[in-house]
């Protein structure tokens, strides 16, 4: 049996008593079972086998010479691992981001069990490899928390943070919108506006950096993760801004003040019944191309 038949069946673990043997006697037997060695503790997702194996073979048959071939093999073995540890290093510090898209929901996990609803149009990030040290997720968009016992983590947005005292929470971020809802538990919630730690059923909101009142929350979670959208006293235009991310539509207004309060509810699964929803309450009419909806004053 040649060498790269016998190499190839040592990477396989395929060799009988025999071959091993003749295995042993090759020249660069040593340099073989040094690289194995290193390969086998370097555990990186981003490298495939194929590559590897590739890189391994160039190693392999570029050396030409007896004399050379312990310093070749050693000298591309080093290649190999540099090379590896940096990408190793590179994705395992990278921040892991989760990105939804009009319409869409989406389950996170993250690293301490902590699970995380993400709503449309929504993205978080976290840290998977430095958590223990910066137990922290960014947010721009809505999601709701599902907090694991005994654990503590910060959310942040560009308005205001939100520290989790073990619990289940809501935080919306949209624009100049802040609101975050506790469910369960309590957290501690800091902006420049205004610093309180809310209990379950208390909201705090912010609306173009100012402080708003709000009533008790009686639902249990957030209407959103049944696929239905309740406003109370909330300006025209986050309800159309909601209704364009529910539905991936484009919404015009036509003489309307879309600063005007809304008190109401539309579905996510049905635009037709939205439609009249969010515009019979204000006496509007729509019309709809395509994507595009346009409301004026009936």
């Amino acid at each position: 049996m040649n060498r790269e038949d016998l190499i190839q069946k040592w990477l396989d673990h395929n060799l009988n008593p025999q071959e091993l043997e003749a295995f042993k006697q090759l020249e660069d037997y040593n340099d073989l079972i040094q690289l194995d060695m290193h390969l086998k503790g370097f555990k990186a997702k981003t490298v495939h086998t194929e590559d590897t194996l590739e890189t391994i073979w160039s190693s392999i048959n570029s050396t030409s010479k007896k004399s050379n071939t312990l310093l070749s093999t050693l000298s591309k073995i080093a290649a190999v691992l540099v090379i590896c540890f940096g990408l190793y290093y590179y994705t395992t510090t990278l921040d892991t981001t989760v990105h939804t898209i009009a319409s869409q929901h989406e389950t996170i996990l993250l690293p301490d069990a902590s699970e995380v609803e993400l709503n449309a149009m929504s993205t978080i990030s976290f840290n998977t490899s430095s958590w223990n040290d910066s137990r922290s997720v960014t947010l721009n968009g809505e999601a709701f928390f599902r907090v694991a016992k005994g654990e503590t983590f910060d959310v942040s947005t560009n308005i205001g943070n939100v520290t989790v005292l073990g619990t289940q929470f809501n935080v919306k971020h949209r624009g100049n919108y802040f609101e975050v809802t506790c469910y369960e538990g309590k957290v501690r919630v800091k902006t420049t506006t205004k610093e309180t730690i809310l209990l379950a059923g208390d909201t705090f909101l912010i609306i173009d950096g100012k402080y708003i009142a709000t009533e008790k929350e009686n639902l249990s979670a957030p209407s959103w993760l049944n696929n239905k959208s309740i406003f109370k006293s909330i300006p025209y235009r986050e309800v159309v801004a909601e209704f364009e991310r529910q539905y991936n539509v484009s919404i015009e207004f036509e003489n309307i003040d879309d600063s005007q309060s809304f008190t109401g509810t539309f579905t996510h699964n049905n635009i037709e019944t939205a439609l009249k929803s969010i515009t019979l309450p204000l006496q509007l009419k729509y019309s709809k191309t395509d994507n595009i909806i346009r409301l004026k004053r009936d």
